[in-house]
């Protein structure tokens, strides 16, 4: 990547869509078939999910974290580029800064020009992990935390429970979290949850308020 950029071939991520075999081929310690497994790559990018492309753009303060977290609540690209500061707040694991941040980078011209060049290049601009708002179940609009072992359920089992549901599983606590479902060993997020309120559960209570 780094050669690209000190060639002049690419000054941005959209520019890299619109390389060809011959100008990647000419860079030192490439040759014809590293550089058609390069731009094969590039061109397989296109179809990855949208929060990989919102972790793509270099947006300072959005990790991978925070993009899924966008991707979650936005369906497309074009609906999180329309959002508001305040409505960015109200996103799991966005505060004001990040939300300044995101909309900032969307507001600027020259941004905006790069996502049309991207959106011309046919990179996929919608999520797979948005889920509509009027998605019905017990944990519709709920937001967990996991913390600690749980008896017999392991972590990844949990999620999937309580994203079947409608509900949303988060990293961190924060005044927004509903549910801290906590197992043994929990750790700090118990107290975090402790210190601000938040409701804090164990497995039974989990199962009994899932309806299982």
């Amino acid at each position: 990547m780094a050669q690209l950029v000190k060639s002049g071939l690419v000054r941005d991520v959209a520019d890299l869509y619109r390389l060809k075999v011959d100008e990647v081929a000419a860079l030192e310690r490439m040759g014809e078939k590293s550089a058609r497994n390069f731009l094969e790559s590039v061109q397989a990018s296109k179809t990855r999910d949208l929060w990989r492309l919102v972790f793509g753009l270099g947006i300072l303060h959005v990790g991978a974290g925070v993009a899924r977290s966008l991707a979650r609540r936005y369906a497309t690209l074009d609906d999180l580029a329309a959002a508001s500061r305040e409505e960015l707040t109200e996103v799991e694991d966005i505060g004001p800064v990040i939300a300044e941040s995101v909309f900032g980078w969307f507001n600027d011209p020259v941004n905006r020009s790069l996502v049309e060049r991207l959106r011309s290049a046919g990179l996929n601009f919608n999520s797979s992990l948005c889920t509509p708002t009027t998605s019905r179940g017990p944990f519709s609009g709920k937001t967990f935390v996991l913390t600690g072992a749980l008896p017999t359920m392991t972590r990844e089992q949990a999620t999937a429970r309580i994203e079947s549901l409608g509900g949303r599983v988060s990293s961190s606590v924060s005044k927004k979290t509903d549910f801290v479902l906590a197992g043994s060993d929990p750790g700090s997020k118990l107290d975090k949850a402790r210190q601000l309120g938040v409701r804090v559960i164990d497995e039974p209570e989990f199962l009994r308020l899932a309806g299982i």
